[in-house]
């Protein structure tokens, strides 16, 4: 970690450095939130909580600046806890293995939580630098952003003093935010009928591994496998020629996160075992073929495996597997009022089997509620047809974007004076909390920025050390280039 703190601009890169050997998965904060806490107090910042656990840091304006328009600097506090199948990590006691490797910071076989740790490394180190300039300010830590936004859901009305948020959240320099998409779960939980496995069948593990994964949103467009889609494929395909009962299946781990690995625990006649071997070759084949542009780790095999579960009865199998194939997955619809952009999608995100029951977790996103609605509409559908039942929850708004906003044109006109070229002004396919913030807050403006993070929410996760500096030089010139209140 000491590689780390040497780069620049510090103290942004020592503070992320602290943050990283302090475990802070989503639902277990509050180890960083007690640092925070006391290194606020320990530099008289002013610190205080509110009812759900949120941070807000508060320190005077800078000598001259009084009177400009205050300002709130925002970022989540928890970070998605991600690792390969041989890395032996616990995300709630074991800090990240972050290193430096040419242009880029990583992590060693887990998400790295750039993913918004740069972004609250960024607002941290703006109260620690004396010699960055500003009118009144804010920063604001909420708590549990990605697993379902609980911190943004529970901001009251009157809390925050500022005109102004800047949302450090976003993933790629030279882009600035003005919007994003809504959200919503979907779970689907089908009944299973289960019986004894039939006598003379051999137990195996289909193991689909070596995808890159990634965010759910940002990387859905990229084409990336996903795991659960691909292993029931083959389950669809091959099931009836292989005499094949399935005992268990699980992929994924995360709604957000494309699912990188599935296995699913099989039974098939002896005499099959062979073909079952040929089968997944031939299979992996197709799809290293079809996929040979994104993914080039990918890999099918069968394991020897021992279970004692009993096997799903022929009518549970037909429905689970119809269920799994038949679940839209991807890109449904992209923007026709914003080029390049993804209008609709879902992500199949987490298949996980018990004794009596199975049940499959989407994430749907889009920039419109009549998107979100004929996606949710469909699962439910499917559902319907599979006798499966269909619930939604944590449903969130996305962040319309406002054509007239003035921090906008300021966030404009302070890169192009630093860096000679216009950014672009975008609306992402991600969650930002900012959509949530205009409930309490309907009048502050609101833009997006942040450094250029590949591979969020998998062990890929890195982030381009230049981009951090250049990140770093717009934000202090945007608070110094504030402008007074009117």
């Amino acid at each position: 970690m000491s590689d780390l703190s040497q780069l620049s601009p510090q103290p942004l890169w020592q503070i992320f450095a602290q943050i990283c050997a302090i475990p802070h998965p989503s639902h277990h904060e509050e180890a960083l939130v007690e640092h925070i806490v006391n290194w606020a107090k320990e530099k008289n910042i002013h610190v205080e909580r509110d009812s759900v656990g949120n941070i807000l840091l508060r320190k005077p304006a800078t000598v001259g600046m009084e009177n400009r328009k205050s300002v709130v600097l925002q970022a989540h506090l928890d970070m998605v806890p991600q690792k390969n199948s041989d890395t032996k990590h616990d995300f709630t006691k074991d800090p990240i293995d972050a290193y430096v490797d040419g242009e880029w910071v990583k992590a060693r076989g887990t998400t790295l939580g750039a993913d918004n740790g740069i972004g609250m490394a960024s607002a941290l180190a703006v109260l620690e630098d004396n010699s960055v300039s500003h009118g009144p300010l804010e920063v604001l830590l909420t708590m549990t952003e990605e697993t379902g936004m609980d911190g943004a859901f529970g901001l009251k009305e009157g809390w925050l003093q500022a005109e102004i948020l800047i949302n450090t959240d976003s993933e790629e320099e030279g882009e600035v935010y003005m919007g994003c998409a809504g959200g919503i779960d979907v779970t689907t939980t089908l009944k299973l009928q289960r019986e004894a496995v039939p006598a003379g069948y051999q137990t195996h593990k289909i193991v689909l591994k070596g995808l890159k994964g990634g965010h759910s949103g940002c990387g859905i467009h990229l084409g990336l496998g996903n795991a659960n889609k691909l292993i029931a494929r083959f389950l669809h395909a091959h099931a009836a020629e292989l005499n094949l009962r399935l005992l268990d299946i699980h992929g994924g781990t995360l709604r957000n996160a494309i699912p990188r690995e599935a296995f699913a625990t099989v039974a098939i006649p002896a005499e099959f075992s062979d073909k079952l071997q040929s089968l997944l070759a031939t299979y992996q084949d197709i799809l290293k073929s079809e996929l040979a542009a994104v993914e080039k780790t990918l890999s099918v095999h069968v394991e020897a495996a021992e279970c004692g579960a009993k096997a799903l009865t022929a009518d549970s199998q037909t429905r689970f597997i119809a269920l799994m194939n038949g679940s839209p997955n991807g890109v449904i619809r992209m923007s026709d009022d914003i080029q390049g952009v993804v209008e609709t999608s879902l992500n199949v995100g987490v298949i996980t089997m018990e004794q009596e029951q199975a049940q499959i977790v989407y994430l749907v996103r889009s920039l419109s509620d009549s998107g979100k609605d004929f996606v949710v509409g469909s699962l439910q559908s499917l559902g319907f047809l599979a006798g499966a039942e269909v619930v939604t929850s944590g449903s969130y708004p996305g962040w319309k974007p406002d054509a007239h906003s003035a921090v906008m044109q300021l966030v404009r006109e302070t890169y192009q004076r630093l860096f000679d070229t216009l950014p672009k002004i975008m609306v992402i396919h991600a969650g930002l909390e900012c959509g949530l913030f205009k409930k309490p807050y309907p009048d502050m403006d609101m833009v997006s920025i942040g450094p250029t993070i590949i591979g969020p929410h998998s062990p890929d996760e890195r982030v381009h050390i230049v981009s951090v500096g250049k990140y770093w030089q717009l934000l202090t010139a945007l608070l110094k280039a504030i402008p007074e209140k009117e």
